[in-house]
């Protein structure tokens, strides 16, 4: 029998982001656990905005785990935030919003700062860099310094041997800047991993003394890319039906939904929507084949593939709560109706 240490990771109650959260537990196997064999597990949800300290037991669900390579016999395991009763989901549990759709593909792209003694990695202590321009895609010591790519590159191989969906890193348009791309069939999936790959960004970071700046506009009202989280997304209809018709009515349906998108894509995103820096405004909602200035960007596969294939929703940003960016996408699309001739040849 074997030790392992089993890292039970769920999000908190903190609004308008939540809060990765982790501890760890000591469990006996005979091999690396099954799913089914990882046990719920209770904290206090007093100290996490979940409850309140006269009432204060909430329950760890294991949803997904992951073999974690930097800890001997480790374990990463994803939890829901369940009531007390371990079966009715607590409110801060958004993961349980979205609609159980094994068809949905989501690709996330997560831009982030690397942080500093309060300002972005590589910036000079008084003012700013050179102007952006050579940093994205950017190699060199004077483009992207001396420890981000050092921490990236582990990022990827971490993730890697996690099983994570990890799909590429760049550096990105502004100094400190980068990004990485993870991507899952089925709803919940690609979320699932966004989230392990934050956390392990996260915990890595701390031996390095850097912080991972989320928030889409750190850098306030400057000529300064902010940062985002395309989300690209696609269904079994969209791909293997799909259409001119089709398309127009799901974008018309994600132009009247306009609001409730932007209430779960990330605060502070006005900041970010300006119309601006590949944005298109956020009081405003627009598609255009390959316009990075769009809400919509329709990729030019899309439509000479008779309109089938995937889309990218460019407002989520930053800081946007995968689970609830994914929720909110099926809903609008779930408004589209589909023929049924069409939607038995798209299950076939």
């Amino acid at each position: 029998m074997t030790k392992y240490k089993l890292e039970y990771i769920w999000l908190d109650g903190y609004t308008p982001v939540p809060n990765l959260r982790g501890k760890t537990q000591i469990k006996e196997y005979s091999s690396f656990p099954e799913l089914e064999q990882l046990p719920l597990w209770g904290f206090d949800g007093s100290s996490t905005q979940q409850a309140e300290g006269r009432s204060s037991d909430c329950v760890l669900k294991p949803v997904r785990h992951f073999f974690d390579s930097q800890r001997k016999d480790g374990v990463l395991v994803l939890c829901e935030v369940m009531m007390p009763d371990g079966v009715t989901p607590h409110p801060s549990n958004k993961r349980a919003t979205i609609l159980d759709d094994g068809g949905a593909w989501f690709g996330f792209e997560q831009e982030y700062f690397f942080y500093k003694n309060g300002r972005p990695l590589g910036f000079p202590d008084m003012g700013y860099p050179a102007p952006q321009g050579p940093y994205y895609t950017g190699v060199g010591y004077a483009n992207v310094g001396s420890v981000a790519r050092h921490i990236v590159e582990e990022h990827l191989d971490i993730c890697l041997a996690a099983g994570i969906n990890h799909e590429g890193i760049n550096a990105e348009v502004a100094k400190g800047q980068w990004e990485f791309q993870i991507f899952g069939k089925g709803s919940k999936r690609a979320a699932d991993e966004m989230w392990m790959a934050r956390y392990l960004m996260q915990r890595l970071c701390e031996k390095y003394e850097i912080d991972v700046e989320y928030h889409c506009k750190p850098l306030g009202a400057t000529d300064w890319n902010g940062s985002g989280m395309h989300a690209n997304f696609s269904t079994t209809y969209l791909r293997d039906v799909g259409g001119q018709a089709y398309f127009e009515k799901l974008m018309a349906a994600f132009e009247a939904a306009r609001e409730e998108h932007i209430a779960v894509y990330g605060p502070d995103n006005h900041l970010r929507l300006t119309g601006h820096h590949e944005t298109q405004s956020i009081h405003q909602f627009s598609y255009g084949v390959a316009d990075r200035g769009a809400s919509i960007r329709v990729p030019h596969s899309f439509v000479k593939n008779g309109y089938r294939g995937y889309l990218e929703d460019r407002r989520p940003n930053s800081q946007g709560d995968p689970y609830q960016i994914a929720s909110q996408i099926l809903k609008t699309i779930a408004t589209v109706p589909i023929s049924a001739e069409a939607g038995v040849a798209a299950a076939a």
